[in-house]
Order: structure tokens, then sequence, then C-alpha cells
């Protein structure tokens, strides 16, 4: 298979490397916070024009679709890691296979997780202890939203396929335009209708749908060399394999974390429907302000991933580098901002003098100590593109669930049972999962790669 002129894809095996990683960047940041606005606007309409009951329970939600949608996530890591590599190595035939049976074995799982994330919408309410007052609004928005969900699969699915080879500027113009679509939808809903929490949750399903839509017409119809050919889709079980050889780990560390955070939201869920709400608020903020950091640690697992394949492990270390020190300065600025509008930040969801103090309270307690989030999810990154998963898993897993289980468990029964002592259970597991990748990847990634560097 001879290779096709590429327009769209982006080699990142040359070049200056802080350029291509901010080149490659910028459009997911902006592609994330399009993404994020789905639900965010999700909860400004709630919180404004409905209530603030309706608001916690949108925000009650937001573990429950994150346990979903993170396992799906991993397949897409995975995916993504297996193209990069092809990528790189200029495999183009392996390349083409890999699309084929990666977008087969996405419409498998779409069936598989509509089916159950419907069905487990209630069982998972009552195991956060949601409280009655909020729990038919919670059930209904969910039901609605996991009808839909496959819609939103489909989109992160496709567009890590463009991801992995280097385009992150289509699936941002996708984005751009669904989520105008979903603001003119949820308030079309909510101020015309008069559908409430049902007509946010219906917005967001059909703007995601039409975003699955778009990204499968490109795939479907592009000269490039990761096309879609429908009639070629079948699943390579040697390809599946490896996706998930590299994707479960990946999925199962976000599963657990997620699920994890389920039991956080049950114990800020004993202090009331304000709390809740002020909570609600923060993850919405907090989420914004992870977005830069997410965005760069899937532009270091690409970056590698491709140097990897093309046999540049030197430049794959430098990019690794290069992307902490950015992202710690971007987050570093973005976490300064809010933390001196943080007050303003969280009266755009609400105006409840409750919801607003217990909102700025967790987001100037907790803010700062994302930048510990910034290497560990850089970091993790990196050793994803060079096929290492398991270990950023068993590490996130020890910092983000065992460490801040135990801490909230023994704050909650022993020390200080406030808003702010468990909502601190986030930060605690940062700085521990951050020291472990560090020395983990200094012991095995550098150590092995400085040993290769001497023998050479």
């Amino acid at each position: 298979m001879t290779q096709t002129k590429k327009t769209t894809s982006r080699d990142l095996t040359q070049g200056n490397i802080a350029a291509q990683v901010l080149m490659f960047s910028l459009p997911l940041v902006l592609g994330n916070i399009f993404q994020m606005l789905y639900n965010t606007v999700d909860s400004i309409v709630v919180g404004n024009f409905v209530g603030t009951q309706a608001l916690a329970a949108v925000g009650s939600t937001t573990m429950i679709v994150n346990l979903y949608v993170f396992f799906f996530n991993g397949f897409s890591i995975g995916a993504g890691v297996i193209i990069g590599n092809l990528f790189g190595a200029r495999n183009l035939e392996r390349l083409h296979e890999a699309v084929e049976t990666i977008m087969a074995a996405t419409f498998i799982l779409c069936a598989l997780f509509t089916a159950v994330s419907v069905a487990g919408v209630n069982p998972m309410l009552r195991l956060m202890a949601t409280p009655a007052d909020v729990f038919g609004d919670a059930s209904l928005y969910l039901k609605i939203y996991c009808s839909g969900i496959a819609g939103l699969l489909i989109y992160n699915i496709g567009s890590g396929i463009l991801r992995a080879v280097g385009d992150t500027t289509r699936p941002l113009y996708f984005l751009i335009l669904t989520s105008i679509l979903n603001i003119i939808l949820d308030l079309m809903f909510v101020l015309v209708f008069h559908m409430g929490i049902a007509g946010v949750a219906l917005a967001t399903i059909i703007s995601q749908f039409v975003s699955s839509v778009l990204i499968l017409v490109l795939l479907s119809t592009t000269k490039d060399i990761y096309r879609f050919d429908w009639k070629d889709m079948r699943l390579n079980m040697d390809i599946l394999k490896n996706v998930f050889s590299i994707g479960l780990p990946a999925a199962i560390q976000s599963v657990i974390t997620a699920f994890s955070n389920i039991f956080v939201q049950s114990y800020i869920n004993h202090f009331g429907s304000g709390v809740m709400a002020g909570w609600s608020c923060y993850n919405k903020i907090d989420m914004f302000i992870m977005l830069p950091m997410n965005s760069m640690a899937l532009a270091a697992t690409t970056f590698v991933s491709q140097n990897i394949g093309a046999g540049k492990p030197r430049r794959a270390e430098e990019g690794t580098r290069t992307t902490i020190l950015l992202t710690l300065l971007i987050t570093g600025v973005i976490a300064a901002l809010i933390w001196v509008f943080s007050n303003a930040a969280v009266r755009l969801f609400s105006s409840d003098a409750d919801v607003i103090s217990y909102g700025t309270l967790f987001l100037r307690t907790n803010i700062f100590f994302l930048l510990f989030n910034c290497i560990t999810h850089v970091l993790a990154g990196s050793l994803r593109g060079r096929g290492d998963s398991r270990a950023p898993m068993v590490i996130m897993l020890i910092g983000f669930v065992l460490i801040r289980q135990i801490y909230l468990f023994i704050m909650a029964n022993y020390i200080s049972n406030t808003p702010a002592a468990i909502g601190f259970g986030y930060p605690v597991g940062w700085m521990v999962a951050c020291v472990l990748e560090l020395l983990y990847y200094h012991f095995r990634v550098r150590s092995s790669y400085e040993e290769t560097e001497s023998q050479a």
C-alpha cells in the first residue's frame, strides 16, 4: 500500500518539540472545553432556570456518567497508541486494518454500554445514597442521557483515531458546532417547552448524536490513510488484543477511580443539597481546569507512540519533559486566576448563598494541588505511549482509590467530618499518585533508557 499525500494528519516525529506539542494540544484543549460544555451548560441552565435541587440532581449524576464514559475512553487510548505506533512506523496496511477493527468493536461496545448504563441508573443512585428530594430528577436525567450515550462514544473513538495521526482540528470544528446546538436546544426545551431536567438531557443526546454522525461521515469520506471503509469492517483479533492490552488497564483504572468518586459523592451527600450543589459547581470548574493537563497527557501519548514507532526514543523522552513543563505552566496560571475569581466562577451556576459559599470553599482549598496531577497525568500518558498501561493503572488506583478512601473513612469517622475535610480527599490522592509515578518513571523508564543509550 503506498502512502497517500496527507493534508490533515500531523507527523510528530520531526520538528520543534514544544511547538509540535502546543500546536497538537491547542485544538484538543479547545475541543475538550466544548465537549465539557455539554454537561456544564446543562448545570448552568438547570441551576438558573429550574432550581437548586435540580442542579444538585444533575451534579450527582456526573460521577455515574464518568463511570461508563471512562471505560470506553480507555479503549480509545489503546486504539490511539496502536494507530500512533503504526503511523509513526509508516505501516499503512496494518493501520488501515486497525481502523476497521476498532470501529467494528466500537459499534459492539455501544450496544453493550447503552444497555448496561440504562439498567444501572437506579442501583447506582442508591449506592451513592442520593437523597430522596433529588433522586427522581437524577434518575430521569441519567436514563435519558444513557439512552443516547452511543453518540458520545462513537465521537470519542472517531476523534481518537484522528488524534493518533495528529489531526486535532476537525474534531474541534464538530464540537463547536454541536456545543452551540446544545445551548440552543437547552434553552428551547427549558424556557420554551418547559421540559425541565428532561429537556437538558434530551438536548445533550441530540447534540452528541449529531457529532457522532459528523465524525463517521468524515472517516468514511476522507482520502487520507485512516479512511474507514464500511465494507472492510471486521475484527482482527490480534489487533484487538493489542488495543485491549493497552486500553483495558487504562479503562479499569478510570472506572475504579470513577467508582471510588461515587463513594466520595456519597460522603458529600450526607451534608445536604446545598453542599451537594456547591460540590457540583466545584467539580464542573475543576474539570475545566484539568482540561489542559488531560489534553497535554493525550498529546504525550500520541507524541511518544509516534516517536517510539519511528525508532526515536530520545525524542520521545525530550517530548515528555517538555510536555510536563508546559502543563505545569499553563495549569498554574489558570489555577491562580480561578482562585482569585472563584466566587464569580461559582456564581455562573447558582445565585444561592450556600451553594456559592461551599463551591468557593472547595475551589480555594484544592485548586493548587492540581499541579501534582499535571505530573501524574503526563507521565501516565507517556508510559501508555510506550505501551506500558499497567503501571499507571496500579499507581493511580493506589493514590486515587485506596489512599483516598482510607483518608475519607478516617476523616469522616474519627477526625473531622466537615465539607472542607472531605473535599480534601482529592488532593491527598493526587499527591500520593504523583510521588509514586515519579519514582516508577525514574527507576524503570529512565534507567532502562539510559542503559540502552550506554550500550549503543
